[in-house]
């Protein structure tokens, strides 16, 4: 099944569903964090719900005092006692607070992080040619931040709210069975308004994640160092500030409808709220009046009307509102989890069997025409094989294919004997290295640069330093130590001398297969010639794979492979392809007086 229709069909998760499925995860991310946290809920709710009883009992004291029946001492003890029960619920609050955002959050969203980062790395590559996926990626690092708070308030609805509202439900039942409807008329139309919130906001984050990709991207184009000279040189600012601004109009429009949509809910939350609090009101005053409860019962609890009211609308408008509104991006995080990941079995690779290729097709996601078309390849034990074809003729998804980062459609690639569509990525990839035409430039040290490929091992500086001669890197005083990064406070070096720390880090790993895909694209062809003649020296032994679509550099090979539109249409050596009429031969013809200095 395709990455295309793996994301189509979404899965719809209702607020119960997301709850089950994210307070497992949320407690395996900080287990000991997570108790502290609801047993700090639990105490901050029968503090307050404490404090009723405690104003109660202290009203009571007071008439029974004004009557003669009670001393000063019974009110002063009274009023020491909700004293205390203020201070530690100020106390239990406090610590509450700092807990859930200072510890407990950061701690989530680090490990909720490195759990995306592991997910990642399993699953398959060429699911990041679809944009579908792109834009899941993107909403589950939004969602990082939101599962922690998320579970932070279910957490404190169901600890802190729930204790809060049985005790003081028991106690108004005890008072007057009647008074029990305080909390209905506060709770169900405002759940009811909540609900519509909920799809409000799920849509949205829906529509905003790839319209928040344009934006960065857009932003990138306008800031970033990598873009700056270019878009400055040609006048292409201003063209990249009109998509971002257009693109960030069109996003906070429509943040600018669900919060108008939120608003007027939530008015008529706030109507409700107050013909709730005037029907508490008058049923408190009408069950005192009859004398079914006492004054002190009556001041205490019409003290806590507005209590129960605050704390109903903190649940339902604040609490119950940013978990509707991070519900989205909690999802989405889920759907990730959910993405099916690159299994495997776990091999041996035998790099003397060579690599090979037997009627291979391949077709990415979302598309309907084939990349590479009934293809089929052998490279033996230290064979250097050049492919060679136009740009789009199918060279890099070749490549992919053969050293097993992406599996095929139809057909069986093998590597070292191992069938990529049946071993795991590690197993396949044990022995494999490469350049890469968009090789990185990675803001660390030189010699972290290069150490990178094999991280497994400590880095070996005398080996490092003897590739980088080989390669014919020129320190011009620099040092292995040295940033390669002005952003950082370093250096920055040369694109050729770039280009030759990429292709030193590709020999720096172990390897038996190794692969050049056109690193030096951007220099002159006689440099490239240079460059492909030492990395042909350093490896030699090795099952090597050139690509490339400049003639000079082909020659090198053991043998030379022509494509075009995703098929082979040609192989051999040099002097055999030149010899006959074919693509080879007009595109040597082409290029040859690049080489005439060579």
């Amino acid at each position: 099944m395709s990455t295309r229709s793996m994301n189509t069909k979404r899965t719809k998760y209702h607020l119960l569903q997301v709850i089950v499925r994210i307070i497992p995860i949320q407690i395996k991310s900080a287990p000991w964090n997570c108790l502290i946290e609801n047993c700090l809920a639990v105490m901050n709710g029968l503090s307050f719900a404490l404090s009723v009883v405690a104003t109660q009992y202290l009203f009571d004291v007071i008439a029974d005092a004004a009557v003669g029946k009670a001393g000063y001492r019974e009110c002063v003890i009274h009023l020491v006692i909700l004293a205390a029960v203020t201070f530690g619920q100020q106390m239990i609050n406090g610590i509450q607070n700092f807990h859930g955002i200072g510890v407990l959050l950061p701690k989530s969203a680090g490990r909720l992080t490195e759990r995306i980062h592991k997910k990642v790395m399993c699953i398959d590559p060429v699911t990041f040619e679809d944009t579908d996926f792109l834009d899941d990626l993107n909403k589950a690092k939004e969602g990082v931040r939101a599962i922690t708070m998320f579970c932070m308030l279910v957490f404190a609805c169901v600890s802190f709210y729930g204790i809060y509202f049985i005790v003081i439900g028991t106690y108004l039942f005890r008072l007057k069975p009647l008074l029990i409807l305080t909390l209905l008329l506060a709770f169900i139309p405002a759940m009811l308004a909540q609900t519509v919130h909920i799809r409000i906001f799920a849509h949205l984050e829906e529509e905003s994640a790839p319209l928040r990709r344009e934006c960065d991207y857009y932003q990138k184009a306008i800031c970033d160092r990598e873009y700056f000279k270019e878009t400055r040189i040609l006048g292409a600012y201003q063209f990249f500030y009109q998509l971002f601004d257009d693109t960030m109009k069109v996003l906070t429009g429509k943040m600018w409808k669900a919060e108008y949509k939120t608003a007027l809910l939530q008015l008529m939350l706030d109507c409700t709220t107050f013909a709730g609090m005037a029907a508490s009101a008058y049923m408190l005053f009408h069950a005192t009046m009859s004398g079914e409860i006492t004054v002190g019962m009556f001041a205490a609890v019409f003290a806590a009307l507005t209590q129960i009211f605050a704390i109903m609308q903190e649940v339902v408008r604040q609490h119950m509102g940013n978990m509707n509104r991070d519900i989205g991006k909690v999802v989405n995080f889920i759907r990730l989890l959910d993405l099916p990941e690159r299994a495997g079995e776990e091999g041996a690779s035998d790099l003397a069997k060579g690599i090979a290729a037997e009627n291979v097709s391949f077709c990415y996601p979302g598309r309907d025409t084939p990349s590479i078309k009934n293809v089929s390849l052998k490279i033996a034990a230290g064979e250097t094989i050049a492919i060679i074809g136009e740009n789009g003729a199918g060279k890099s998804t070749l490549v992919r294919l053969m050293t097993g980062i992406y599996r095929p459609t139809e057909g069986i690639v093998l590597i070292g004997g191992l069938d990529t569509a049946r071993y795991s990525s590690s197993s396949v990839l044990k022995e494999i290295s490469g350049v890469f035409q968009k090789y990185q430039r990675y803001k660390m040290s030189l010699k972290e640069n290069v150490a990178i490929s094999d991280f497994a091992i400590e880095a070996d500086s005398d080996k490092i330093l003897s590739i980088l001669n080989d390669t014919g890197f020129e320190k011009d005083n620099i040092q292995l130590e040295d940033m390669l990064s002005p952003e950082y406070g370093g250096i920055d070096i040369s694109g050729g001398q770039w280009q030759r720390v990429a292709i030193a880090r590709g020999l720096y790993r172990e390897n038996g297969f190794i692969v050049l895909d056109e690193p030096t694209s951007a220099i002159d062809p006689i440099e490239e010639t240079k460059i492909y003649k030492q990395f042909a020296r350093l490896a030699e032994g090795k099952s090597a794979l050139i690509v490339t679509h400049r003639i000079g550099s082909a020659k090198l090979a053991d043998r030379i492979v022509v494509m075009d539109a995703g098929r082979i249409v040609d192989i051999g050596t040099h002097e055999e392809l030149i010899a006959r009429p074919g693509q080879y031969a007009k595109m040597w013809e082409a290029q040859a007086q690049w080489y005439e200095r060579a």
